[in-house]
């Protein structure tokens, strides 16, 4: 029997031909298609071939073996895992709850690894967990005030317990926040009242300081005042006691003045024995005496007893 119809055209066995044609290439174009993959920047692919770990792949295009393997992809960014209401007791049994975060992230060397053990939800299976063992534990070492006054210290602990317990897992802590500390409200109240009282000691003895220096302050221009007083004193009788011994050298300067002129006087009265008798004419003022006592001689009038007699 002929596959052609009356009219030319083709039967239909020629259009199953065809039909079969268009779906082999299709198929065939979708195994092409999905041999290859590609891997962002930031993440890691892991290579699942028959359901097991196979490889790691990097950022980029890559081929894979069609219909057997499977890539699963986890990041290598940064990322952030909130945990409010973490229940945790201080070391003086005060109950608190804490709202916490922890920035992690994974080297796409440890990939492998992770996703073998741990699965794509690692950070729920590891993490977390351990983040909530280690943050009553390092809590529980500190006491309630302790926990208020030394916060930035509880953090560090807790950051530092973190990232060595969960190191060899192939996990890297970044860095861990405490956003909020509930304590109950009697120990609030407690602590508001406290750091009252501190600030009140604080501002008493910083009064009593500012005193300490003022009286310092105080005595210090005193002491000044009085050593200048003293220094002005000793200045005032250093003066006078110059004063005085010049003057008591000006006075025995002018008695050995006055001395020396007696002697001088007195040598020469004695080496010239008129002397006396001319300094009585040079001091007479030509005057006689009006009263004259019975046999004195008039003064400064010696007559020649020769001249007399002739």
């Amino acid at each position: 029997m002929s596959m052609l119809n009356p009219k030319g055209g083709a039967g239909p066995a020629l259009n199953l031909r065809r039909i079969g044609l268009i779906a082999g290439l299709v198929a065939a174009g979708t195994v092409v298609m999905s041999s290859f993959y590609t891997v962002d920047e930031g993440e890691a692919g892991v290579v699942l071939r028959n359901g097991a770990v196979h490889d790691v792949a990097t950022p980029g295009l890559h081929f894979k073996l069609p219909l057997i393997d499977q890539v699963v992809t986890l990041s290598t960014r940064t990322e952030k895992l909130n945990l409010p209401q973490v229940a945790a007791y201080s070391q003086d049994i005060q109950g608190a709850e804490l709202n916490m975060s922890v920035n992690y992230r994974i080297t796409a060397g440890a990939a492998k690894e992770i996703y073998a053990r741990l699965g794509v939800n690692y950070a729920d299976r590891i993490l977390v967990p351990t983040l909530l063992d280690r943050t009553k534990a390092v809590f529980g070492r500190f006491s309630a005030p302790t926990i208020v006054g030394e916060r930035a210290r509880l953090v560090a602990e807790i950051t530092d317990s973190l990232r060595e317990a969960v190191k060899e897992e192939g996990i890297i802590v970044e860095s861990v926040q405490i956003e909020n500390i509930d304590f109950s409200d009697a120990f609030e109240q407690a602590i508001e009242q406290r750091m009252q009282a501190e600030v009140e000691v604080t501002r008493l003895r910083q009064n009593l300081e500012r005193e300490k220096v003022q009286a310092e302050i105080r005595r210090t221009a005193a002491q000044g005042q009085a050593d200048s007083t003293v220094v002005q004193a000793r200045a005032e009788a250093d003066s006078r006691a110059l004063q005085a011994k010049a003057e008591a050298d000006a006075i025995r300067l002018r008695g050995e003045a006055e001395a020396a002129t007696l002697r001088a006087k007195a040598d020469a009265m004695r080496d010239n024995p008129g002397l006396i008798e001319m300094i009585r004419a040079e001091r007479w003022d030509g005057k006689l005496p009006q009263t004259m006592v019975p046999g004195s001689a008039v003064p400064f009038i010696e007559m020649d007893q020769g001249s007399s007699r002739r």
